[in-house]
């Protein structure tokens, strides 16, 4: 069994060493600034998203990385005279891949990711009342979409959380490293 695994380990070796990209630099990092729309909720809505995102490409058209994101989120109800108002704050840890559609300067793509999400509200149920509520971690997933220019990244992701907590990220930002080789 242990010649089995040591097996499987330097043929996996030996194929990402083969398979790495030709064209273009291995390791690359995403940094994006954005802005979130929560899917719960009605009245405004608003907010902000932070992403770093380190990648290594396997092949030219192929990355899989690791997304580490923070966002706020807020929006506020009227009903009855009243105003409701809930912000959230995330923090996600998500695996990623990306499979680029065209080589060039010019570079859409699609992606996907999954891996754990953090959640901690804090809700003014009238002008005066402050409550916290505790953090929730869970598992969630998202889809997204993009482009490459140069060193500009634009990406839209919808990030699915479950339970009201789901919201859309359109980032612009730039990477470092990962160009023309």
């Amino acid at each position: 069994m242990k010649k089995l695994l040591l097996l499987i380990a330097f043929g996996s070796c030996a194929l990402l060493a083969k398979a790495q990209s030709s064209t273009y630099h291995a390791f690359k990092v995403d940094v994006g600034f954005g802005y979130a729309i929560p899917a719960s909720g009605s009245g405004t809505k608003a907010g902000v998203t932070f992403t770093v995102e380190p990648h290594y490409r396997v092949t030219d058209d192929l990355a899989v990385g690791l997304r580490f994101e923070g966002a706020g989120l807020g929006n506020e109800d009227q009903t009855d005279g009243d105003t409701h108002v809930k912000v959230s704050f995330l923090t996600s840890y998500c695996a990623t891949g990306e499979y680029y559609l065209m080589d060039g300067g010019f570079r859409p793509f699609l992606g996907a990711g999954a891996g754990l999400f953090t959640q901690r509200a804090v809700v003014n149920s009238d002008s005066e009342d402050l409550s916290l509520s505790a953090s929730k971690t869970k598992f969630g997933f998202f889809p997204r979409a993009g482009i490459e220019a140069g060193h500009f990244r634009f990406s839209a992701s919808y990030n699915v959380l479950g339970d009201g907590g789901n919201y859309t990220a359109f980032s612009i930002g730039f990477f470092l490293g990962g160009g023309k080789k």
